[in-house]
Formats: C-alpha cells, structure tokens, sequence
C-alpha cells in the first residue's frame, strides 16, 4: 500500500469518525430525547397510583419508567444500527419528520402499545402517498416535511420489518422485568392479582440521510443506491412501545410468548418487504400485514389470559407472592413472583393474618417454607431488622374479609 492510498485511507477515517461524532450530536437534538423523559414519568405516576390503590404503598418508585425506557434499549439498538449500516438503510428529512410526527400523535393517547413501530411506521408509510399528492400546490409541506419526494418506499418498508424484529426482541428480552402488580375484583367479587407491563423503549438506531458530504468509499456499497448522493449519519432516538396485562399466568413466560410472536410476525412480512423491491404495492401489504398480525397477537393473548384460571388467587394451601418491594428482605431472600409460601417458622400460613403472626414469633430470624416455580421445596432463611417491613416486603392477594362478605351477597 503506497503513501498515496494511505492518505486517502486516513482521510476517509477522519471524515467518517468525524460524521459519527456529529451524528451522536444530533441524536441529542431530537426532541423525543427529552419528551420522553416527562412521557416516562407520567405512565410512572399512574402506575404509582394504581399501586397505592391496591396495596396502600408503591412497589416502584415514579422514577422506574424513566430508567428502564433510556437504558434497556440501547444494546439492540446498536447490534441492528450494524445490520442497518450494512445494508445502507436510508431515509430522507421529510420521512423521518413525518415518522416523528406520526409518534408524537400516538404518544398523547399514552397508550404504550400505539408506539409500537407497527402502527407508527406503519402508519407514516401509509401517509406518504397522500403528503406526496397534496404536496402539489401547498408550499408548507415542502416547508415541514423537506425532500418527502426522496423517500424509497421499498428501503422504509424493510426498515419497518426490521423493526418489527427489533421489538419482538426487545419484548423478549426485557419486557417482562419489574412488572407492576395490583388488584382487581373478580367476576364474583373476589380479590384476583394482576401483572401489568407498559413500556417504553427509547433505541438509538443509525440511519443513513441523504444530503451530506459522506460519499461511499467502495462501489458496492450501500447496497441501496441513493442515487449517487452523498450522505450524513442520523442517530434517531427509535421509540418502541409495548403493554400487557397478565392474570393466567406468570408475566415472564406471557410477554416472552408474545415476544416470540412478534419475531415471527417480522420474519413473515420479510417476504412481501421484499418483493416491494420490484413491486412498490407490496410495500403496503407488507404494513397491512403488519398491523392485522400485530392486532391478532394482541387479541390472542388477551383472550387466552381471560380463559385462564386465575394465576394470582388465593390457594387451599399457601400465600402466592404477587410481588416483592425492591430492597426489601423479601426480594433479598430470592422470592419469586408465582411462588407459594408454605409456611412461616415453622407454621403453615395461608392468609396474610397467618403470616404475620407467624412472623412474630421471631422478630429477629426467619425461616420460610416456599414451593418454587419448578414445583420443588425449599427453605429460604434471613435475619429481621428493626425498620423492616412487617411482611417482609412480600406482596399477596388480599384476605381481607370484605371480599368474602361481597362475593356471598353477589352468589
């Protein structure tokens, strides 16, 4: 390799190293950056609340949507930024304008699952044509929604099926971690437990935008031409929205499932996201069977979840933990979410009462009974403090005798 070519080389370093840094920068800029945070801590004061009602304290603090959203999408977002560069996805100012203002629209509904990439990628594809035709005579829309016309539909189409796999993953991953429990009433009144899981995924994915002054240093790549134009590194702040409520099962093996259904639902539109290439109608097919999957893995597991026994009810025999506080003896011992707890120093328990009277009969040690979720017994010990919660930090369903008098009167 001669000075000449390693110049040329260095200087390509540069350039790109330079642009990555920049695009660092204008992820920052993006409004949804900071929207999300008050977004975040809104869906945390309602949660909060629902808490309160059901067990007269909070499990998380208001805080906890805000720290999960920013951290748990960071890791994916970055593996498929790596696919997305190697194919050279790209998308125009005026697409991502649109897509951005498609997900706002949705975010004041605060409803997690209408951020799913689903609906608002879907959704933004959907509009295209129509901006393009109004464009014709309303100068605004060239104002707003700047180079809308360079927009490849096909290339935004496979970028919508990658981000029906990257939700999928990510609901897999962590969809599931720290849900909030609380209490409704039965159809006979009494007390049932619930899992509720309303997240939100702030990704940072890396996008090619045309009309920088990066130019490719190799002529097969990126694989999707932009027509000979340079180009500039965009890292958008992705937002991923999910939601579930679980009563038939435990929440870790319910959202995984439905984790697994989107993937495949991602791997089925790849066909039609394909054949877009050649044919730009399958592109909405491609949405359209998008969001009709999308909506039956909701309604399927909605109505699976509803035809179950109820998970979180009270047993014959033992306390089912609903939950456990965070840094709370209980969470310290290692107790579960769907495990039984047997017995208590020795005694078996199955109320509340039970349990606490069992528990003081050693302020200072306890010794627990627990069946696990693997159907086996074992013995779970630790030492009590003063200040410790008086049921271990150990969520239940309630026994409360006004459930019982309630249902009586209903039968």
């Amino acid at each position: 390799m001669n000075i000449l070519t390693l110049k040329v080389v260095s200087i390509i370093v540069h350039q790109w190293f330079i642009e990555g840094l920049y695009s660092i920068g204008r992820f920052f800029l993006h409004p949804f950056v900071y929207f999300f945070l008050i977004y975040s801590f809104v869906l945390g004061f309602i949660r909060v609340k629902r808490e309160r009602k059901s067990f007269h304290i909070r499990v998380y603090d208001a805080f906890e949507e805000i720290r999960f959203t920013y951290t748990k999408g960071i890791v994916v977002g970055l593996f498929f930024s790596i696919i997305s560069l190697a194919f050279g996805f790209y998308l125009s100012f005026g697409a991502i304008v649109l897509w951005t203002l498609v997900t706002f629209v949705f975010s004041l509904t605060f409803r997690p699952r209408l951020l799913s990439p689903v609906i608002t990628v879907g959704t933004t594809i959907l509009l295209i044509p129509i901006f393009l035709k109004w464009r014709e005579g309303n100068h605004w829309i060239d104002t707003f929604f700047v180079d809308l016309e360079k927009i490849n539909v096909p290339v935004f189409t496979l970028l919508f099926v990658l981000f029906i796999v990257l939700e999928g993953i990510l609901v897999y991953r962590t969809g599931h971690l720290r849900t909030s429990p609380f209490i409704i009433k039965s159809q006979r009144g009494l007390p049932i437990g619930n899992h509720a899981a309303k997240r939100t995924w702030l990704v940072p994915f890396l996008l090619f935008v045309p009309g920088g002054e990066l130019e490719s240093p190799f002529t097969w790549w990126p694989v999707f031409s932009m027509n000979g134009e340079s180009f500039l590194l965009l890292f958008l702040p992705l937002i991923v929205g999910f939601e579930q409520r679980i009563q038939g099962s435990l929440p870790k093996e319910s959202i995984q499932t439905t984790g697994k259904r989107i993937i495949w639902l991602g791997i089925l539109c790849l066909i039609p996201g394909f054949l877009s290439i050649w044919v730009p109608l399958f592109s909405f097919i491609t949405v359209l069977i998008a969001l009709i999957g999308h909506e039956f893995i909701t309604v399927k597991q909605r109505m699976n979840d509803d035809s179950a026994s109820y998970y979180f009810s009270k047993r014959d025999q033992g306390l089912i933990i609903l939950g456990t506080l965070p840094n709370s003896p209980g969470e310290k011992m290692g107790l579960k979410v769907g495990e039984i707890l047997l017995k208590a120093n020795g005694k078996s328990v199955k109320s509340k009462l039970e349990f606490y009277e069992a528990l003081q009969q050693n302020r200072a040690y306890c010794k627990l009974e627990v069946k696990g979720l693997n159907g086996e017994i074992r013995y779970v010990k630790g030492a009590l403090y003063e200040g410790s919660h008086h049921e271990l930090g150990i969520l239940f369903v309630p026994d409360d005798k006004k459930w019982e008098k309630e249902a009586a009167s209903i039968s």
